[in-house]
């Protein structure tokens, strides 16, 4: 197997395990049982909102606006509970948003011929300034306690991993995944093959829009309210995520899998960062020089392929 391949596929989980050893090497804290929930129930909404990202990197775009669906869902779904819907009724509005967005993305991005990076980045702004406009800033309080237990660290957990194992069947299973991938390749040769690129572009972003949606309603039950500013740069968490865990950002390259490490290896970094007490700038920092690392190393493997 050539080294570019071996980078490609296992890489990041090697990165992954490293990062783990370094940091139970280095403090205590870091295998406790109490941190370890911590982290997974830190990095599940991120995770989740990183395998709908994944389905569009791959087929070669980029979606933008899921920071701002994580906001709007939220304070919809808190909204529609508060007005005395049930509990099922109030999920619903948060995921239709999520997926609603995400359709609308998909539209202007087959039926316009906007650029992905337009098309995500406009809606950004639109769908952050709905959840503001809709609350007038304010935060929707008063959910009902059942609401809460959505985001508890096992029911988050076990969401996550369905939402992955479903992923995984989709890309790895069904003539779905392949045209996500060929489309991702070369929409061209796609197209001349008979795939409906249009479709399978349209079906991404409607599923990245449902995944950001379903992030939305636990974000909102962890917090317990709807907060319009919840999700803020979780869209840019996402993409380093994917990036990290292997996806060509030039789409038709990558495995979900690497998405989940991926988005594991950005959360425990983290947590690591937060246990030494790192300041929130120097972590952002930090972030983007991984993220450009992960980008240039992408880079190598295209031109080395």
């Amino acid at each position: 197997m050539k080294a570019t391949r071996w980078l490609a596929s296992y890489a990041i989980f090697a990165a992954l395990v490293a990062e783990c050893l370094v940091l139970a090497f280095a403090t205590d804290a870091f295998f406790t049982e109490s941190n370890l929930a911590n982290v997974v129930r830190q990095n599940a909404f991120t995770a989740i909102l990183a395998a709908g990202m994944s389905l569009v990197i791959l087929s070669g775009g980029i979606d933008l606006s899921v920071g701002s669906v994580v906001g709007l869902s939220g304070v919809l779904c808190a909204d529609a509970l508060v007005r005395g819907a049930p509990l099922p009724a109030g999920v619903a509005v948060g995921l239709l948003v999520g997926l609603a967005v995400g359709a609308i993305n998909g539209l202007a991005v087959t039926k316009l011929r906007v650029p992905p990076f337009i098309v995500s980045l406009a809606m950004m702004l639109l769908v952050r300034g709905a959840a503001y406009k809709y609350t007038n800033a304010r935060t929707v309080s008063g959910l009902p306690s059942s609401f809460a237990a959505l985001s508890q660290g096992a029911l988050a957990a076990a969401t996550m991993a369905a939402v992955f194992a479903l992923a995984w069947v989709l890309l790895m299973r069904t003539p779905f995944g392949r045209h996500v991938y060929a489309t991702g390749g070369n929409p061209e040769a796609a197209w001349l093959a008979g795939i409906r690129v249009h479709r399978v572009l349209l079906a991404v972003y409607a599923l990245c829009g449902l995944c950001a949606g379903l992030a939305g309603v636990l974000v909102a039950s962890r917090l317990n309210a709807g907060y319009p500013k919840a999700g803020e740069f979780y869209e840019l968490d996402a993409v380093t995520a994917v990036v990290v865990g292997g996806t060509s950002l030039f789409g038709g390259r990558g495995s979900i899998w690497g998405t989940l490490a991926g988005a594991f290896f950005i959360g425990i970094l983290n947590n690591g960062l937060n246990l030494f007490h790192v300041e929130t700038y120097d972590q952002l920092m930090v972030k983007g020089v991984v993220l450009l690392a992960a980008a240039s190393l992408d880079r190598w493997r295209t031109k080395a392929a």
